[in-house]
């Protein structure tokens, strides 16, 4: 506060302030891809963060006392990271396929449910037909991702060029043979497209649900077809995949790169202020000191920008999930008699036919917790074992992560705890429906005798995480495009020429990508 309000002592630090090429506040994945980028050009860089710890959500943990288990605590798989930014910058992370795409339980948990392969076969196609008493909808499924797999090898790397008008992109595809789906992903609310594709409400669901991670939204909403996108065109596959070492070293690497380019990191170094000046910027830190740029990335959400700079914004969109990561000391069984390893070595959804998952959006927007939480989970360690010790690893260990969805912000605000627990008991009460083992007698206990059960609201990821509202994306999702006349060229673009937005909240932003910051990069590169 002396530093904003005492003129005398503001000059005598301006005096001794450090001056940098670029600024970069926040450490997370996507500054670090900023960093390397900006360093690899000659530029002097220095990253400023907060807490003592850089990754942000991209980080690993040993959350359970004494437990030798290296958790990704809050992101936990990689699909919108291009291939071309790890390559640019010398990356060597590497992610790994699943076998199965996902395992859906049917609702009395007593058939084998639907069980969909990576690369489908004989064996989904035998799922779909006891599942719906036909082979239609497993030719319509087969087709539609066809289609959008040919959508994502055209869109993905426009991700990483500068932005496209809507109508330059309706091109792109109509050339390329999908003005159809361009019209059904793009101009027709998603939940229209999947009840005029499928015809089974457990199909649907399935398909639905990619739309709605993270996204409080009904079917019928164009907010769902920007999640539904950006979920399908990653690397031009749309495929999801485990992180090997776990989300952590993505941030390891990124680090150790950024450092062997001469970029600075500063931890603990809690941003107060920002003043944008004519031919430079000014980032006034925590306990007095001034740092100075010619040019200033910020990897927070737009929001936080907008505060540091004075300029507060209400305009906010809440996030709407809770994560919860469980270590078990065995997989459980489940009645429909699937080996566990296949349920749970793709994603396990739980509770998400098309219905349900418009049921439980419509209760949370009366603001009350749905009867039944749509969600899923999948286990890290039937991919990538390498996260347990070798001694976990070897009496039968597994973890499980949890997704659940439409669980606005608004639920937790008032008593975060409270909604946590009952969220978390009706969510075991409905897992162990399909479950011959309740999970309960499967989930391990670290050295304090505590079970090991880790639970994130949008609450917690706002207080540790600096996300708005617990938004994940920091904002509402945009499509990747813009519109005529739209000043904007990456997507970084704040409106004053010397800052930019290089996280989840820059156009085309959100997920694990590096997206925002290989764009902010760009961007600064063509004007510094």
């Amino acid at each position: 506060s002396l530093v904003t309000k005492d003129p005398n002592l503001r000059d005598s630090l301006c005096e001794m302030a450090t001056t940098y090429d670029v600024v970069i506040i926040g450490g997370g994945h996507n500054g670090l891809v900023a960093a390397c980028y900006l360093a690899l050009a000659q530029k002097k860089v220095l990253i400023v963060e907060a807490n003592l710890e850089i990754g942000g959500a991209v980080v690993n943990a040993e959350i359970f006392a004494g437990i030798d288990a290296n958790i990704s605590r809050y992101a936990y798989l990689v699909s919108l990271l291009p291939d071309q930014i790890l390559t640019e910058l010398s990356i060597n992370f590497e992610t790994r396929s699943r076998t199965f795409s996902s395992y859906t339980p049917t609702f009395d948990g007593v058939n084998t449910g639907l069980l969909v392969e990576r690369t489908l076969g004989e064996e989904s196609k035998k799922s779909f037909r006891e599942l719906t008493g036909g082979e239609s909808e497993f030719i319509q499924w087969e087709k539609f991702y066809a289609e959008l797999q040919r959508l994502a090898t055209l869109l993905a790397p426009t991700l990483l060029q500068p932005l496209r008008t809507r109508a330059k992109m309706r091109e792109l595809a109509m050339r390329a043979g999908l003005g159809e789906l361009w019209n059904e992903i793009i101009e027709t609310p998603i939940g229209e497209t999947l009840r005029e594709r499928f015809r089974n409400d457990l199909v649907r669901g399935v398909v639905l649900t990619d739309a709605l991670i993270g996204t409080f939204a009904p079917a019928d909403s164009f907010m769902a077809n920007k999640c539904f996108l950006y979920h399908l065109i990653g690397n031009g596959t749309g495929e999801w995949k485990v992180p090997i070492g776990g989300m952590g070293e993505l941030t390891r690497q990124l680090l150790a790169r950024a450092s062997e380019l001469g970029v600075e990191v500063r931890t603990g170094s809690r941003v107060t202020q920002i003043e944008a000046l004519e031919d430079q910027v000014k980032v006034f830190v925590e306990g007095g000191e001034i740092i100075e740029g010619d040019f200033l990335a910020a990897n927070c959400a737009p929001q936080i920008l907008a505060d540091l700079m004075g300029n507060p914004n209400s305009d906010l969109a809440p996030g709407s999930q809770l994560k919860i990561n469980m270590l078990l000391k065995k997989l459980p069984r489940l009645k429909s008699g699937i080996d566990p390893m296949r349920a749970f070595g793709g994603t396990f959804h739980i509770n998400e036919a098309y219905s349900q998952l418009e049921i439980a959006y419509h209760q949370s927007q009366e603001g009350k917790i749905p009867d039944v939480i749509p969600a899923e989970m999948y286990c890290h360690t039937i991919t990538d074992p390498s996260i347990l010790s070798e001694e976990l690893s070897e009496i039968g260990y597994q973890t499980l992560t949890l997704f659940a969805l439409h669980l606005p912000y608004e639920l937790f605000k008032r008593d975060n705890e409270g909604a946590k627990s009952l969220v978390v008991e009706r969510l075991f009460s409905q897992l162990n429906q399909y479950l011959a083992d309740p999970i309960e007698d499967c989930l391990a206990t670290d050295l304090d005798g505590n079970i090991c059960v880790d639970v994130k609201s949008p609450v917690d990821l706002e207080a540790i995480l600096a996300m708005p509202l617990g938004n994940i994306f920091h904002k509402e999702l945009d499509f990747p495009f813009t519109d005529e006349g739209s000043a904007m060229r990456w997507g970084a673009e704040t409106g004053n020429k010397r800052i930019f937005i290089c996280g989840a909240g820059s156009l085309r932003g959100g997920g694990v990508s590096g997206i925002g910051g290989h764009n902010a990069a760009m961007a600064i590169l063509e004007v510094i």
